[in-house]
């Protein structure tokens, strides 16, 4: 597959660092890609105001907005864009995923790129909902992009569930890895394969006395690592690469991130909405609370966005 050509870079005025903008700077110089920068502003009062006519308020936007563009044009003054091709959209909206989402739609993005960032504070361990809503429903892959560096020579990781005979797995499966060579291409790095596996069913080894766990766990063990060689040897990926630990996805994938120190990790990621989401939540989105390095985030292959 071909490089991402069409990137929405997502620009958070409060980012004094300017992740989002500094990787998508990168990221065009290596493989030519074309940049929209991003901006999505609202300001409830102007709504509000009965002392405007409709007319004034669509100036009084419109001025925000020329205004909002030109302070993108200065920022982006800052930085070598010499040969990159770079367009401004600053919009008025009260949602920002969905301005973000609706953007991407219009355009037909292959990629949004925006900064995230997690403290080690625990009240600040969750993403923005702005995040969780792109990683649901945003019609293309989503990068969000943290503070670890690009360098040449890297390591990629890519997340995958090889245990599974699943079609849908399977092509998952398949589109992170291609996914994850093309970023390798780029970046000149080595693509590492991942698996997680669970352990035993602790209710069954209690409920059922003759139940040998060593056993089953090992015999689990050998299925995924067969799988996951199976995999390795349709992309050419060597075994000292393919890497299979037992332990939940959230805790595995993170391990070998830091073990590796690894520079991007992608991953697939199902689109959920309602009381499932907020139940349930992700096993994308609890990898990434443990991540620190970007996460390029992946639907299956036909997802459609609920706001197309």
């Amino acid at each position: 597959m071909d490089a991402f050509r069409h990137v929405l870079v997502v620009v958070d005025p409060a980012d004094e660092q300017h992740k989002a903008i500094n990787r998508a700077l990168h990221m065009a110089r290596l493989s030519d890609a074309r940049l929209t920068l991003f901006l999505s502003i609202y300001d409830f009062s102007y709504e509000m105001t009965t002392m405007l006519s409709s007319d004034e308020r669509d100036t009084m936007r419109a001025n925000l907005i020329a205004d909002r563009k030109a302070w993108l044009t200065d920022l982006l003054a800052d930085y070598d864009t010499v040969d990159v091709r770079i367009d401004l959209e600053v919009v008025w909206h009260n949602r920002p995923f969905e301005a973000i989402i609706e953007t991407a739609i219009k355009h037909q993005h292959d990629l949004i790129i925006k900064g995230t960032q997690v403290t080690s504070s625990i009240q600040n361990l969750l993403f923005t909902p702005t995040d969780w809503h792109l990683l649901r429903k945003a019609p293309c892959a989503v990068l969000l992009v943290k503070e670890h560096a690009w360098p040449e020579h890297g390591q990629i990781i890519a997340a995958v569930h090889s245990g599974s005979d699943e079609a849908h797995h399977d092509k998952l499966n398949v589109r992170i890895i291609e996914h994850a060579e093309t970023m390798s291409k780029v970046l000149k790095a080595s693509v590492h394969l991942v698996n997680a596996y669970p352990g035993a069913p602790v209710n069954v080894a209690v409920e059922i006395p003759e139940f040998d766990v060593t056993q089953y766990t090992e015999e689990l063990e050998k299925h995924h690592q067969h799988k996951m060689q199976e995999l390795g040897r349709r992309f050419d990926i060597p075994e000292n690469q393919q890497h299979v630990a037992q332990g939940l996805p959230e805790q595995v994938i993170p391990d070998f991130s830091e073990k590796l120190d690894a520079e991007l990790v992608v991953i697939g990621t199902i689109g959920r909405t309602g009381l499932t989401a907020a139940l349930l939540g992700n096993t994308a989105e609890h990898v990434l609370e443990r991540l620190n390095c970007d996460v390029l985030a992946l639907k299956p292959e036909g997802f459609v966005s609920p706001l197309a």
